[in-house]
């Protein structure tokens, strides 16, 4: 079996603990020398700070290639490019660009009157610079507000023609889903790199939350297979499908896969180590 490349996302910190939970998890997947590493954005901007604290930290002290998640929400135009500004200055070229969540207390997104709309117009203002690496997100199941994946798809065929060279999907369960979709977006001619996001599963019933949230399909024998193990087989059980879900994703042809981490390492790295991505180094008790 072809070594995959694999990249991470990282969420950041809101207290001390979550400070020492991050870096660790940076240190102990940084030896896996990951194509890059993300830090995500809170829903209405609200880790907008934190997220730029957490990026330039990552790059300066640990090397890693971090790509700095930025999303529409709650800030003009100007205010959103300066972001990107001050990133470029910090020596972090590369952006995943989202359209973001509501704010809290929203029912659905709502432009700022001096923002941007959607994530193609942040994606053509970013491009625009010339500086930049774009990455940007894809749905292999509907999107919450889209009607259907044929929408999804048109829709990714805008950001790539806008200047997404890379799209990072929402997780899935099943190989299949991937497919079809990949399948999809060809005939499609969106010429941007279709990345799978992997969800390792650290528990179940935070796992199905999060499928309710982004409109991920459970299937039955999900469903089934954690049912019958308890808690007590889950996380024998998470491993196993995780590294069976991301081995028939490299027979397929997939050539990359992202990790959606939650800042917790250790069932990240056995996957990995299943996989054949082995440790290359070391981070200095310096950094």
């Amino acid at each position: 079996m072809t070594t995959p490349a694999v990249s991470f996302e990282f969420f950041p910190p809101r207290n001390l603990d979550q400070s020492f939970r991050l870096w660790d998890t940076a240190r102990a997947l940084a030896p896996l020398q990951p194509d890059f590493v993300s830090v995500t954005y809170g829903a209405g901007g609200t880790t907008r700070q934190l997220t730029h604290e957490a990026v330039t930290a990552l790059a300066t002290h640990y090397g890693l290639n971090v790509a700095a998640h930025l999303t529409c929400v709650d800030a003009t135009r100007e205010e959103t490019l300066q972001i990107v500004a001050d990133y470029a200055a910090a020596g972090v070229h590369e952006i995943v660009a989202l359209r973001g969540d509501a704010p809290q207390g929203q029912d659905r997104f709502i432009p700022h009157r001096d923002g941007f709309a959607n994530s193609v117009e942040l994606i053509e203002a970013i491009a625009a610079r010339g500086d930049m690496t774009i990455r940007c997100g894809a749905y292999p199941e509907p999107h919450p507000d889209s009607p259907d994946t044929a929408a999804d798809v048109a829709w990714l065929k805008r950001k790539s023609d806008a200047g997404a060279t890379s799209a990072i999907t929402q997780f899935f369960f099943d190989a299949e889903t991937f497919f079809r979709f990949r399948d999809q977006c060809e005939r499609a001619g969106v010429t941007a790199a279709i990345i799978p996001g992997i969800l390792p599963i650290q528990s179940w019933a935070g796992a199905r939350r999060f499928a309710e949230r982004c409109g991920t399909t459970v299937p039955a024998w999900a469903e089934e297979a954690f049912a019958q193990v308890g808690k007590a087989g889950e996380a024998q059980l998470a491993l196993d499908v995780c590294v069976r879900l991301c081995e028939e994703l490299v027979a397929g042809g997939v050539d990359r896969l992202h990790f959606y981490t939650l800042n917790k390492p250790e069932l990240v790295r056995k996957v990995c180590a299943a996989l054949g991505v082995a440790p290359k180094g070391a981070i200095s008790d310096a950094a």
